[in-house]
């Protein structure tokens, strides 16, 4: 297994990425950019993704027996991930709202 410090980074580099690209979708929502949103929720699919790909190994390696200690960092990373995936999920339901609404008003209009 790699170094576990530098996955542990890397879970809170693609946790980072993937809230970042959840809170664009947001802003592109409440802008009107329905694809530019549904490509930023995309995209933090893929981060979210890669970064639970790295949480996986790091339970996996536990499981084999690869003991690791629990650091201060790798409970943050972890915090990090946790967050980012609920800022994710989230989104996605602003962002179908935001279509909602627009198509209402498009109606009414």
């Amino acid at each position: 297994m790699e170094n576990v410090e530098q996955l542990v980074f890397q879970i809170i580099l693609h946790g980072g990425n993937g809230r970042s690209s959840a809170m664009e979708a947001m802003a592109a929502a409440r802008a009107g950019d329905f694809m530019l949103a549904q490509e930023k929720l995309q995209q933090a699919a893929r981060d979210l993704g890669e970064a639970h790909t790295i949480q996986t190994q790091l339970i996996q390696g536990e499981i084999r027996g690869e003991k690791s200690e629990i650091s201060l960092l790798m409970v943050h990373a972890q915090d990090h991930l946790m967050n980012a995936m609920t800022v994710k999920e989230l989104a996605a339901e602003i962002v179908a709202l935001h279509e909602r609404l627009g198509a209402e008003k498009l109606v009414r209009e």
